[in-house]
C-alpha cells in the first residue's frame, strides 16, 4: 500500500516529465501535481481532463464577455 502512494508522489520530481513549466506524464493519474521545486501546482497536460478544464475556463470567459 505504501509503495502505491509513493509512486505518484515521486513522478513529478522527474525532470523528464517537465517541458519548461508544463508537466506531461501519462502514467501519473493526477490532474494537478506539485511543481518540481514544490512552490505551487501545475496541470498534468497529458490528461484529457486538463484540456477540458482549460476549454471550460476559456468558454466561461468568452461567454461572460457576450452576456454582460
Amino acid at each position: 500500500m505504501k509503495r502505491e502512494k509513493e509512486f505518484p508522489e515521486n513522478m513529478h520530481k522527474d525532470p523528464n516529465n517537465w517541458r519548461g513549466l508544463l508537466y506531461f506524464n501519462r502514467k501519473d493519474p493526477r490532474l494537478i501535481v506539485p511543481k518540481i521545486n514544490d512552490t505551487g501546482w501545475a496541470l498534468n497536460f497529458s490528461s484529457p481532463y486538463s484540456w477540458i478544464l482549460i476549454f471550460a475556463i476559456v468558454l466561461i470567459i468568452v461567454a461572460s464577455q457576450y452576456l454582460i
